[in-house]
Formats: C-alpha cells, structure tokens, sequence
C-alpha cells in the first residue's frame, strides 16, 4: 500500500505515525520536493531517497514515536563527503530540508450502554478526535436511525452489537478509556470484572452511586480482585463538584473529566 493508505490504516488502528516530506532541494538530491515516507514503529512506506538521509529520518521518527512527541521538526541534511553520517556517505552534492509530521494515535474509548447518558456522552466524544466504540447488548440502540447525531463528527465511531459485551472488553487496545453504564447491573458487573482482568486500561468508571459500587466491590472480591486492583474503577464518574442527575449534564461532567485524564496522559504529569 502507499504512504496515504498505511496512514488510514495505522490510524484504524489506533496506532502512531510520522510523515516526512521534502520541502525543499538545493543542488542534487535523490528524490525532489514533496517526495513523502510514512514511518510506523514497525514499518515504513513510500520514499524520501534512501540511504544515510532516508535512514536517519527513520531514526529520528521513530524516536519521535517513542517519545510520543506531537509537535513537527524540520531538518536539514548536505549530501556531501564532509557531512557527519551515521548510515554512510552520499555525495549527491545538494541540500535537502525534510519536515517531520506526526500523527498520534487517536486515543481509544469504549461507552458500553447506549442508553439516555450513554448517548448523551456519545454525542460529546463524537466532536472530539478520539476512536469510539459504542458497545450495546440490544442492536436496536445501535441503529442509523439512533445514531444518526453521532455518526457526522470527527471521531471514528465503532458500533458494536453483542449478545456478550463484556467479550469486547479484550478487544480493546491498551491505554483504552472505559466507561460502564448499560441498562443492566448484572451486565455492568460483567464488565467490571472483565476491565479489572486487564491491568493496561487507561481508566474505567462506572456509573452509578457510593451504594451501588459498594455492593458491586463485595461482589468482585468474590471473584478474586483485591482492593487494589478495585481502586481502578471510578464510582460514580464525572467532575465531583459538578451535581445533577439529567442525562446531558451527567454526559457534560463525564466528558470534561476525561479531557482532564487525556490531557494529563499527554504532558505525562
């Protein structure tokens, strides 16, 4: 595939990337302006002009992609014998100028419940350039029809039906947001006990109040999860200062708190 099909892909993915293009050449280079390379952790995809140039911006994207470093860099390279080389010479003669673009990976969340605040919620992250999975045991709140407000915005929406929700849970990638809050506490239980099973979420919160979760916490140690592992689970979720039970503004403060949890994962405070 070429670069602009790897980049949709690794982006389904929910995986990172770095574009580099040649913005300008002064002499004799390789490639001419606008040639572009795709740079994965794993793999590459297009061209810049190959050899010390070519592997050197690998390496600098790739310690980008480590870094988890948002922000572009130009660079310069003389392809000259006098030139400081880590991959060998090339003695093309000219200059080239390549600009290194990111492309994070979207992050992941995952609204199991597609009920009054599930779809209030899912109208919020929709607007937001996030990967979405709404999960619902009931295919019919998962419909054109029911969706139809949260299908137009920038997120990537994944519709998910199943009879078995908490099988989704596994299929999520790491760092994923959860959120709990289908029509059933047996089913939010499920799925808390299959969240706790996977020790690399990004968060998880449950909906409901301190009484629910304390019933749920008896109910889960039976199943083996110590109170360490319970503290994951937030109940009830939201901003704590923010009161009101209507389903639009238990959305609101539930959005806001995990824009506050994104935006602290990205300056790693």
């Amino acid at each position: 595939m070429d670069w602009l099909q790897a980049l949709q892909q690794l982006r389904s993915d929910g995986l990172p990337a770095v574009l580099a293009t040649v913005t300008e050449v002064r002499g004799h280079a390789p490639r001419e302006a606008g040639a572009k390379m795709l740079v994965g952790a794993e793999a590459t995809w297009g061209s810049i002009g190959g050899g010390n140039l070519e592997a050197t911006v690998i390496d600098r994207a790739r310690a980008m992609l480590a870094a988890g470093t948002a922000d572009p860099e130009n660079l310069a390279f003389p392809l000259n014998e006098h030139a400081a080389t880590r991959h060998g010479r090339q003695c093309c003669g000219g200059i080239v100028s390549v600009f290194l673009e990111p492309f994070p990976a979207r992050p992941t969340v995952a609204v199991f419940g597609m009920g009054h605040v599930g779809h209030e919620l899912a109208r919020i992250l929709s607007r937001l350039p996030v990967r979405l999975y709404l999960v619902d045991s009931r295919a019919g709140q998962l419909g054109p029809a029911q969706l139809a407000d949260v299908l137009d915005g920038p997120a990537d929406v994944l519709p998910r039906h199943s009879p078995v929700p908490d099988s989704v849970i596994g299929e999520l990638p790491p760092e994923s947001h959860v959120f709990i809050m289908t029509h059933d506490h047996a089913e939010d239980l499920l799925l808390c006990d299959a969240a706790l099973r996977r020790a690399d979420l990004g968060s998880v919160g449950l909906i409901g109040s301190r009484a629910k979760w304390s019933r749920f916490r008896q109910k889960l140690r039976t199943e083996g999860h110590g109170d360490a592992a319970l503290e994951r689970i937030s109940c009830p979720i939201g901003l704590p200062g923010l009161a009101g039970k209507d389903p639009a503004i238990i959305a609101v403060s539930v959005a806001a708190n995990l824009l506050q949890a994104l935006a602290k994962a990205k300056t790693g405070l």
